[in-house]
């Protein structure tokens, strides 16, 4: 379960659903003392607390080091050996970017066969073992079945990174990176635009970390070319030629490999083709074509939510990704897709006109670089597309180094940063083909967003129709006549 459950959080809400739903008989912690607050809130008396240090008060507590030093079961081969391909090996939580989160249940099938696929996808697996050091979180499946049962699988060694990209976490990261070089390395997008600056500016850095490198992967969002550039740049002044950056489309119902682009055909935006083994229908869905996914490595279900269940898949068996793709060649659909957006974040304006939100926020994004780290689209029902802006406060601080507060307020006031940005939404508005791709409004959110109203999921997910729900009078604010003192409006 994620820490951000029960450390930033303010009212637990998701906890709670979470141990209603999946009524633990122990509860794990590292430090008791650090989550004691979460854990009187949410773990009934009769529940088992284990950790491996801190106490809560007023709660016996079993320590680590005494469930390791308990003798083994003598029953212990023979549930081993009655473990089966339908056997459930764990239960993954989804983000809860569209409400509560779902439990996905993962089989020993699901896991096993996604591993096969990223072995035969993933070719350069077979020369070497991997060597990985990797902080994303293992209550996640990029980090928990992806990376984990990559290093695994193939004999491999995984260094745990207890840094983070965020401007407190970077530098541990950094540190670690000093000492391994990775053979394959994997990171979200706001992971390697933290690690960017520090390998232009640090020699040392920069050839340890490209010294045995086969391939980068990122995931979870969309790769800024800013970001990409540069890092191809990076790689080819260090080792002669481009080191891959490779990505595809997954999920959690899919352990998560489903789709994957190839070393000649990557580029930002682009998810290519599904995996050996797996099978993709795609289905019209006002305009677009939305994907859909069947195979070994996809989930039955959710775990004692039979309703949710029954509405991801079609009569066919096939999981409902609700994302849309088109392919990147009209005529020759081998030559792969490109990622169209989620089918649930697009709408229409006043005129009827479809906004395709999921490619107006990535090309929005690139265009505002470095400055901004995701947008969300307004302007359901009305005339015109408005911005509300998630500022990168790494990425103000390149524009203006003297802004040095982590505080996104000063970051939206600041004069040179709306200078900056003013700029770049005029070369975006510039560049728009029609009213569904002319954002002529914006504001640069003072406020952070909020994991409680579902505004943000633990992994940074941005949930459009959250934010749009619980900024209503921000939006009223940006188009008003005349707009709000903060409104930064395109001429």
């Amino acid at each position: 379960v994620s820490p951000a459950y029960s450390l930033v959080s303010k009212d637990f809400g998701k906890l709670s659903f979470l141990m209603k739903l999946l009524t633990p008989g122990l509860v794990f912690v590292e430090d008791a003392t650090l989550f004691a607050d979460a854990l009187r809130a949410n773990v009934p008396e009769s529940t088992e607390i284990a950790a491996t240090r801190g106490e809560v008060s007023g709660r016996r507590m079993t320590a680590l080091a005494d469930l390791l030093a308990t003798p083994e079961h003598t029953g212990l081969d023979a549930a081993h050996n009655a473990i089966g391909p339908d056997t459930i090996a764990k239960f993954l939580l989804t983000s809860g970017s569209t409400g509560n989160p779902k439990a996905v249940v993962n089989t020993q099938r699901m896991i096993c066969a996604n591993q096969v696929m990223l072995r035969e996808t993933l070719a350069f697996l077979k020369d070497e073992p991997p060597v990985i050091i990797d902080w994303l979180p293992w209550n996640h499946t990029f980090g928990g079945n992806h990376n984990i049962g990559l290093t695994l699988y193939n004999g491999g060694s995984m260094y745990l990174d207890e840094g983070k990209p965020t401007p407190a976490g970077i530098g541990q990261t950094i540190r670690n990176l000093r000492e391994i070089s990775p053979t394959v390395y994997f990171n979200v997008p706001k992971g390697y635009e933290s690690l960017l600056p520090y390998f232009r500016d640090d020699a040392a850095l920069r050839k340890k970390f490209f010294s045995k490198l086969h391939a980068m992967f990122f995931s979870g969002a969309a790769l800024s070319p800013y970001v990409w550039n540069g890092l191809d740049e990076l790689s080819v002044q260090e080792t002669g030629m481009r080191v891959p950056m490779l990505t595809g489309l997954g999920a959690t119902e899919t352990s998560p490999f489903f789709m994957s682009v190839t070393p000649e055909t990557s580029r930002s935006g682009h998810v290519g083709l599904p995996v050996l083994g797996n099978d993709a229908k795609l289905v019209p869905n006002n305009g677009k074509m939305e994907v859909r996914a069947r195979g070994p490595n996809v989930t039955p279900g959710y775990w004692r939510q039979p309703e949710l269940t029954a509405k991801a898949f079609d009569e066919e068996g096939f999981y409902k990704f609700g994302d849309a793709l088109k392919p990147a060649m009209a005529d020759d659909f081998d030559a792969g897709f490109d990622f169209d957006g989620r089918i649930s974040e697009d709408f229409k304006l006043g005129s009827g006109t479809w906004v395709s939100v999921g490619p107006l926020r990535a090309r929005f994004v690139a265009t505002c670089a470095p400055l901004v780290r995701d947008v969300v689209i307004a302007g359901i029902n009305r005339d015109e597309l408005s911005a509300l802006v998630i500022l990168d406060l790494d990425g103000c601080r390149v524009v203006n180094p003297a802004l040095s507060a982590e505080s996104l307020a000063a970051a939206a006031a600041d004069p040179i940063i709306r200078q900056a940005f003013r700029e770049r939404l005029a070369k975006f508005k510039a560049g728009a083909t029609g009213s569904s791709t002319r954002i002529t409004r914006a504001i640069l959110l003072d406020t952070p967003l909020s994991i409680d109203r579902g505004e943000v999921t633990d992994k940074g997910s941005v949930n459009q129709r959250a934010v749009l729900e619980h900024r209503a009078e921000v939006i009223e604010g940006i188009y008003a006549t005349p707009p709000s003192d903060n409104v930064i409006v395109s001429g």
